[in-house]
């Protein structure tokens, strides 16, 4: 059985060293500080460790966790506070240093594409760009850009190029809905990140993102957020209420659209989801190395209640072979 950890953050030197020179000229900072860094671009801020930097460190930490793959993302503040050109630097430096990861380590290490989606036909070339390089399996989305919703239609030529590509696009919070209330308590990640992609999700649904483009896939973080747990709302609301009076079939159709991690926190709630997407729309996921990640995530799936061998080894690593064409 191959384990696959679909959710598995990684800032590349390349792109720290853009960040630090060249964001600084846009008010963007990094900072040293014992045990790592910090930076910081607008309202925006990171702390992490070098276990986020080097490859070979994460390496022999995947061998700790029994981890054979890690599909790479950048994470906060992502490139979308940049103006246009950095943000495209920015991008294709992470671009770059995902490939020579590859490179380095093919049978470990693949990843996810940043491009700069407030400029969408910048985005399109690098994610054309992007997807010729060695290693890149997918393209790694905010569940807004700089507020705009995801089912504007300025973004429809990133979806198509997915599509073509037959890329899936792993979606991930940066910035997030209810600031103002969620400053206090970290609720900011607590409550904004899954609130934020059931958001999203509602967008790509009500906006008509997964009828245009019915082979599109989406990867959702946090066990989906609160979207897998507000389907029986968003169904009644599509019957009685005429702002969804457009919507030809039910939300709850668009469920298996959608794939889902298994970072829920909580055995109840994984087995939940398998329960009401199926084993086969579940991956296996981590948020290495954060804190509000799972150091064990296999061990995720032995608490899963009733989990068959088979649902095991689909969710560990077979469902993301699929996903990732591996």
């Amino acid at each position: 059985m191959r384990a696959i950890d679909i959710h598995a953050h990684w800032y590349p030197k390349e792109w720290l060293d853009v960040f630090e020179k060249d964001g600084a000229r846009e008010g963007a900072s990094l900072e040293r500080v014992p045990g790592g860094y910090k930076l910081k671009a607008k309202h925006i801020t990171n702390a992490f460790d070098e276990r986020f930097v080097v490859v070979s460190q994460r390496v022999e930490e995947m061998d700790k966790r029994r981890i054979d793959v890690h599909a790479l993302s950048l994470t906060t503040p992502m490139v979308y506070w940049a103006s246009p050109q950095l943000a495209l630097t920015l991008s294709q430096a992470f671009n770059d240093a995902a490939a020579a990861a590859h490179r380095k380590f093919p049978s470990r290490l693949v990843g996810f594409a940043m491009v700069p989606m407030q400029a969408p036909a910048l985005a399109v070339k690098e994610l054309e760009r992007a997807a010729k390089l060695p290693g890149m399996k997918g393209l790694y989305l905010a569940t807004n850009v700089n507020g705009e919703e995801l089912d504007d239609k300025k973004f429809w030529g990133v979806y198509e190029a997915c599509e073509a590509l037959g890329w899936t696009i792993f979606l991930h919070p940066v910035d997030t809905i209810g600031q103002d209330r969620t400053k206090k308590f970290y609720l900011k990640n607590l409550c904004g990140n899954p609130y934020d992609t059931g958001v999203a999700v509602a967008h790509l649904i009500f906006g008509g993102v997964m009828d245009r483009f019915p082979k599109l896939g989406f990867n959702l973080p946090h066990a989906g957020g609160t979207f897998p747990w507000l389907i029986g709302r968003w169904d009644h609301g599509a019957r009685v209420r005429p702002e969804l009076k457009h919507m030809k079939q039910p939300p709850s159709s668009y469920l298996k659209r959608f794939t889902y991690d298994t970072i829920g926190h909580d055995d109840r709630i994984n087995g939940a989801l398998v329960k009401l997407v199926g084993a086969d729309r579940v991956t296996l996921g981590s948020d290495y190395c954060f804190d509000m990640g799972l150091d064990d995530p296999l061990a995720t799936l032995d608490r899963i209640p009733g989990l068959s061998e088979k649902d095991r080894t689909l969710i560990a690593g077979e469902n993301a072979l699929t996903l990732l064409r591996l």
